[in-house]
């Protein structure tokens, strides 16, 4: 049985030591619920994979409470540096070379030469990565390929009886993933939007494209092109509504449906992703009831963290493996 932990300092020293002694815990960040392990055990990093049922080649993202401890464990770059001290805390994930004879697990990074870093902006969550006294894998804390979680109650329900505790944080404030930046190389490279924009990215790096293209081979998280997935199929850029499908809609709309829900009636984009995954969550659960088919959405802006939305609903929609 899966425990589920109220946000108490009691309960957060003892969240933290389950991750500590190689156990599982989900917690809030200000993206997605995390299911957090010891980056440095390969045994608690083997339960990550089993748990959510994630392919082994696909890397995690390994969160850190402090900027000088990530470079204990990857090579530190000027880029990286500066990178880190706008961003972080926050929503920025940087891949980067690995120091020679890192602790971190080879697993927790599929072996391959880099490795995907953050520091969430979420006190609690730093927290719990400060008590445990380990570098914290976390991916999203949801079976592999469904919607990412932004309640604690998103996560109970798909694992409980998985993992060792949910600590319930609260709903997270942003919804949608970090963005994924590579600096490993020469010139930056960007893997995945997120929660910060390009356009706020560029005022170090400079203009920077996302190339939605699918990957032959999986270098960072996230860029798995059937992903963030309900069990109803997903219709994009829509105009019209079926009459065995539920709408998510965006702004002032005059479309109806048998079941529908809008992720910002006044097209802000902030409150979009904030509600995305618990809104197709809800279409997903309440539509399957209604004998619904399909989940139609209404356009949504290509910019700004209108992009990170875009990208989570197109992998979405993409065919399912």
């Amino acid at each position: 049985m899966t425990l589920l932990l109220t946000n108490t300092p009691f309960n957060i020293h003892k969240a933290a030591s389950i991750l500590h002694d190689g156990g599982l815990v989900s917690f809030g960040t200000e993206t997605v619920y995390g299911l957090g392990a010891d980056a440095t055990n390969n045994h608690a990093i083997a339960k990550i994979y089993q748990a959510k049922g994630r392919p082994n080649f696909n890397p995690l993202i390994i969160h850190f409470a402090q900027l000088e401890h990530i470079f204990q464990f990857v090579e530190k770059n000027d880029l990286a540096y500066e990178l880190g001290l706008k961003f972080w805390p926050g929503p920025l994930t940087l891949i980067l070379n690995k120091q020679k004879n890192t602790q971190i697990s080879q697993a927790a990074t599929a072996h391959l030469s880099t490795m995907a870093v953050r520091i969430p902006n979420s006190l609690t969550a730093r927290q719990l990565i400060e008590y445990s006294q380990k570098p914290i894998a976390a991916p999203s804390a949801n079976v592999s390929g469904h919607v990412s979680p932004t309640t604690a109650q998103h996560v109970y329900q798909e694992l409980n009886g998985k993992i060792d505790a949910v600590f319930d944080s609260g709903p997270c404030q942003i919804g949608v993933e970090s963005t994924i930046l590579d600096v490993s190389g020469d010139y930056p490279k960007l893997l995945r939007p997120g929660g910060i924009s390009a356009e706020s990215l560029s005022s170090i790096c400079g203009p920077l494209s996302f190339k939605d293209s699918v990957e032959t081979k999986i270098t960072a998280p996230g860029q798995l092109s059937s992903h963030y997935a309900p069990s109803l199929t997903v219709r994009l850029n829509c105009t019209h509504v079926l009459a065995n499908e539920a709408l998510l809609a965006f702004g002032k709309t005059t479309l109806q449906a048998p079941l529908s829900v809008n992720l910002s009636p006044t097209s802000n984009l902030e409150e979009a992703a904030r509600n995305l995954f618990a809104n197709l969550r809800f279409l997903d659960t309440e539509g399957k009831k209604l004998g619904l088919q399909k989940i139609a959405v209404m356009p949504i802006p290509d910019y700004g963290i209108g992009r990170a939305i875009c990208d989570r609903l197109q992998r979405a929609a993409a065919p399912r493996p």
